[in-house]
């Protein structure tokens, strides 16, 4: 039975994850439905980003995933289908799903009528658009049938960037409900962490703080700031027992640093 998943921020209160169902259920009645998360903050394309790279890549092979997070629908913006680690990923290309759909990857534009309803509304996308496409594949259509190769899509964060020998800087992503800060650095640069040599920078609106390197919250005091590898595998920054984003006045975008004995 194939399996389709779906991350929005359309909340519980209105119909429109319902409406999404009953289009994919009408197509592949046969589909498990999923609900990855539907509180996203509305329009943070970020937040929707992190949330689908926290859980896709726990799914079955084959799995079909939905991330509908688009300020931009009705506009300029492609809709679009990708092919990554054995999974299929649908939305807009807004960055939505750049996180998660890493290379090696193909990308498809959904432009086949078969992949669409008609009329397609401007303003409701999620319907019209990306669940009946899911719901396609999951009928046994295959990605090339939903319209032509792109050669790239909008990315949601740059690539850490190598200011001099033995730095490098990032930036925070997303801050999640604990008020933990996610980075853009892979966790591999950490590769020493708890060797005093290693630092992390974080610029705050009270100056520049440095948290421990450490493996999880408990290797600091109650209340002492800490960086450590998260669970999706990028560097990650948190208080103990209390919110990191508060402390450092911190949000998207804050630059991070990291100091290797190189520097």
């Amino acid at each position: 039975m194939p399996i389709i998943t779906l991350t929005t921020d359309f909340g519980a209160r209105d119909g429109y994850v319902g409406a999404m169902k009953g289009v994919i259920l009408t197509i592949a009645p046969q589909t498990t439905l999923v609900d990855i998360a539907h509180g996203i903050p509305p329009q943070d394309v970020a937040a929707g980003a992190v949330a689908l790279a926290q859980a896709a890549p726990l799914y079955p092979p084959g799995t079909i995933h939905v991330a509908v997070i688009d300020p931009g629908v009705g506009g300029n913006r492609a809709d679009i289908l990708v092919e990554a680690g054995g999974q299929l990923f649908v939305g807009p290309d807004n960055g939505v799903l750049s996180l998660v759909a890493r290379g090696p990857r193909q990308i498809f534009r959904i432009e086949s009528s078969e992949f669409r309803r008609d009329p397609v509304s401007p303003t409701f996308h999620g319907r019209d658009v990306f669940a009946p496409a899911a719901a396609r594949l999951a009928a046994g259509a295959r990605p090339v049938d939903a319209g032509p190769i792109l050669d790239s899509m909008v990315e949601i964060i740059r690539a850490p960037a190598r200011r001099a020998a033995g730095i490098i800087e990032g930036e925070v992503i997303h801050v999640d409900g604990f008020g933990n800060l996610i980075t853009s650095l892979p966790g591999d640069v950490l590769r020493g962490a708890g060797d005093s040599d290693i630092g992390v920078e974080v610029d705050g609106g009270e100056g520049l703080f440095a948290p421990l390197v450490g493996r999880t919250f408990s290797d600091v005091e109650p209340g002492a700031l800490v960086a450590y590898v998260g669970s999706g595998g990028q560097v990650e920054i948190a208080r103990r027992d209390g919110s990191a984003a508060r402390r450092m006045d911190a949000g998207r975008g804050t630059v991070v640093r990291v100091r290797t004995p190189a520097s």
